[in-house]
Formats: C-alpha cells, sequence, structure tokens
C-alpha cells in the first residue's frame, strides 16, 4: 500500500516538481515502507518515486517497496549526491518539504546542497492525510480491536495491591501478544487522587478500594494508531464520583451526537463542553475534546474551540471530554469516530457504562 500517485497529483496545487519526504510518518504514507526516523529520506516526483535508505533497510526496501527507484546510502553516496542526481533526472526545480519535521541543521544542509528551491510544504502532506481511506481506516479498527481485547483481559486481573506501573506494564504486554506492533504512545494509568492530572505517569501507588482508574492507551497495527480512555471504580465510589462519571458521559455523548463532517472542531467541541459548563465544572475541563488521529497518535484537524475550519469527511478524531478535581480523582471517556456527512462512526465497542471492580 503506497500513495505515491496521490503526493504526486498534489505537486501542482502548490507549485511543485517534487516533494522530499524526511519524517517517518509521512514518509511511511507516501512509500508504504516503515523504518525508522532516520531510515530512509524519499523524494516523489511527477516523473518518478525514488527512496535512499542504508544497509540496514535496503533489502527489505528492495523486497518491498514497489514503484519507486531505490538506492543505497553509503559512505561512498550519501542522501544528497543520490537526491542530486534524481533532481537532475527528472528536471525537479522547486522542491517542497515538511518544515514541520524537519531540523534547522537538516534545513541548512539541504538548502546548501541540493540544486533545487526548497519550499515550505507540510501542508501538502496535511492535507492528503487528513481523511483516511478505507485501508487506513481498516488498521485503525483492528488496531482499536486489538487495544480492546488487552483492556478486556486486564480488567480480570485488576485488584486492591497492584500498581499503576504493573497495570500499564501488563496492558501492554497483552496488546503486543495479540498483535500489536508496539504502543501508540505511552500508556497512562492514573488512580485516585492522581487522576486529576489527564497525563499523569504511572507510579508504583497501589491501586485503593474507592479508587477512580483511568487508562488511556492505545496500540499500532499496520502502522496506524488507536486511542481510548475508559475510568473504571475500583470498588464502591461516592456520590460525588458517580455525579461527576455521569456528566462527563453525557458530554461524551453529546460530542458523539454532533461530530460529523462540516462541522467546525469548535462546534463539536462546544457540544460536549457546553454539558460540563452547564453542571458546573466548566473550570476543571482544560484540554480540547479531541485529536485526529493516524499514523501518529496526534494529527490535524482536531476538535479544539480555536479550529473554526470545518471537518473534513474521513477526518479520524478523538472525543474525550474529561472533569479533573485537583487532588480527588479525574475522570475521562474517550472514544475515536470516522466522521461522516450524516454523523460519525464509532471505531469503539467498549462499553461506557461506570464499570465497578
Amino acid at each position: 500500500m503506497n500513495r505515491f500517485a496521490a503526493v504526486a497529483a498534489a505537486l501542482d496545487e502548490f507549485e511543485l516538481d517534487a516533494m522530499l519526504l524526511t519524517g517517518a510518518a509521512n514518509r511511511f504514507y507516501a512509500t508504504g515502507f516503515a523504518c525508522d526516523s532516520e531510515g530512509g529520506v524519499a523524494l516523489v516526483t511527477k516523473q518518478g518515486n525514488f527512496f535512499f535508505t542504508d544497509s540496514r533497510y535496503i533489502e527489505a526496501a528492495e523486497r518491498e517497496l514497489d514503484d519507486a527507484a531505490i538506492g543505497l546510502v553509503d559512505s561512498s553516496k550519501g542522501y544528497i549526491a543520490w537526491l542530486n542526481e534524481a533532481l537532475e533526472l527528472t528536471g525537479a526545480q522547486v522542491v517542497g518539504f515538511e518544515e514541520d519535521q524537519m531540523t534547522v541543521a537538516d534545513h541548512q544542509v539541504y538548502a546548501e546542497k541540493l540544486h533545487c528551491q526548497l519550499k515550505a510544504a507540510a501542508k501538502l502532506m496535511q492535507q492528503l492525510r487528513q481523511s483516511k481511506d478505507a485501508e487506513e481506516i481498516a488498521c485503525m479498527r483492528r488496531a482499536q480491536q486489538i487495544a480492546e481485547q488487552s483492556f478486556t483481559q486486564l480488567l480480570t486481573e485488576l485488584k486492591s495491591g497492584v500498581t499503576e506501573r504493573w497495570l500499564a506494564a501488563r496492558l501492554q504486554y497483552l496488546a503486543l501478544s495479540l498483535g500489536a506492533e508496539k504502543m501508540s504512545f505511552d500508556t497512562i494509568v492514573a488512580s485516585g487522587p492522581n487522576g486529576s492530572m489527564p497525563h499523569a505517569v504511572p507510579t508504583d501507588r497501589a491501586v485503593q478500594e474507592g479508587d477512580f482508574i483511568a487508562f488511556d492507551f492505545g496500540c499500532v497495527y499496520g502502522g496506524y494508531c488507536s486511542d481510548m480512555t475508559r475510568t473504571v471504580a475500583l470498588g464502591q465510589v461516592t456520590e460525588e464520583m458517580e455525579r461527576v462519571y455521569r456528566i462527563v458521559q453525557q458530554a461524551q455523548q453529546a460530542g458523539l451526537d454532533a461530530a460529523r463532517a462540516g462541522k467546525t472542531g469548535a462546534e463539536v467541541d462546544a457540544a460536549a463542553r457546553d454539558v460540563i459548563r452547564a453542571a458546573g465544572y466548566g473550570a476543571y475541563f482544560g484540554h480540547a475534546l479531541g485529536h485526529s488521529l493516524g499514523l501518529e497518535v496526534h494529527e490535524r484537524p482536531n476538535a479544539t474551540p480555536a479550529n473554526d475550519q470545518p471537518l473534513p469527511e474521513g477526518a479520524v478524531i478523538s472525543v474525550e471530554p474529561g472533569i479533573y478535581l485537583p487532588g480527588k480523582f479525574g475522570v475521562r471517556i474517550e472514544d475515536v469516530v470516522v466522521l461522516r456527512r450524516d454523523g460519525c462512526e464509532n471505531l469503539m465497542g467498549f462499553s461506557k457504562e461506570l464499570l465497578h471492580f
């Protein structure tokens, strides 16, 4: 699965002859070939495509990568030499680069030594990647299934005395054993008062009876991310905790009901935020309602108060309102949905009722 043709088709809109891809996610999107952040460089032109890599990946690239000329980077011929050869062969003069991915130091080298004009064009790749096709969504759906299977198993092992760190490690083990390539991000497990920190780092705190425990995690399948958050109760919790949970649940449903292509990110965010604000907890919901995800767990466009642009059809966004009471507890519920013209398709299947263990 590569998308060289899609990148090439977008070049004219951005007045480019070619697109230089150095960022791992964009490189994978175009080539369909996975390697680490320093594992290769791709060049997409109207006349043809190129991929240059070193000895670590050359055999795999030659076997797996379609529709591109491949070159081995070594001490005798580096990236610059290969790229200049490709530029001369294709006649490309104006070349886009990812200003949101490339370091200043790398840009200085490329600008000085490449035989072309470099033009900032991160928006080209952002525009292509914001709407997911059927293959991408299938990967994300499978990643979500693995995440939910892992979480279901973990909950059978949840008991008083295990630590946040153990729960996070166990969840990762289960996801990898079920077919995940890796986790989408560092797993968050936040219990009791730690739950008031939306991005708490798992600690050696042992979970206790009466705790809320927030799990925020996801895994990668086929290069694509899943992301989910559920807050569960260990034993019985207070009336206040149950009330806050219900408010977040209602806010999340309002966000889901509003999520559709054509709505602005601000409109979708407001649908959920208004529920929390009306319940008197507006000051305790500080982050945005949602973000896009795909090859990366944070992409564009987003469901934020600042986004006044319509969300495109096929975008995949999270819907994750929360209430965080400092020193007491926190609640967040997160689903991931595909935006359609008539609503959204929820990739989640896991219950959002308050579960007690």
